[in-house]
């Protein structure tokens, strides 16, 4: 936590924070895993709003610990449990196996999008 000491935000017991970087999807998995935790994934509305905290605080999307699986269009936690709570945009998901990270947009909602964009690391403890 020391080394994303930039801000915090709490919600369910689950500590969020970011260090106003930003990375592609990869590279953000690796930087949080590297800070002893693992990236944003909301579970519920108050862990969406903690980590919407961030992305309207730094005016940047960000992306969550969602990917699609290997049935296109179908989501799961990088765990591969299937999320009992979503904040899809209207119309989303779409891209059908093109786009397979899901980012969130400045208004809370979510966006399925290429892994390869820079957007700002939000990681979970």
């Amino acid at each position: 936590v020391l080394h994303l000491k930039e801000i915090i935000t709490a919600s369910e017991g689950k500590i969020f924070a970011t260090n106003g970087k930003t990375a592609d999807f990869h590279t953000t998995v690796k930087t949080c895993e590297e800070a002893g935790g693992s990236i944003a994934t909301p579970r519920n509305t108050g862990e969406n709003d903690a980590i919407l905290y961030f992305v309207k605080q730094f005016n940047r999307y960000t992306y969550l610990g969602i990917k699609e699986s290997l049935i296109p269009g179908k989501f799961q936690f990088l765990d591969g449990a299937e999320p009992s709570y979503t904040n899809w945009h209207s119309n989303e998901p779409s891209g059908k196996g093109e786009e397979e990270c899901v980012e969130m947009y400045t208004d809370g909602t979510w966006n399925n999008k290429k892994c390869n964009q820079n957007r700002l690391i939000v990681c979970q403890f």
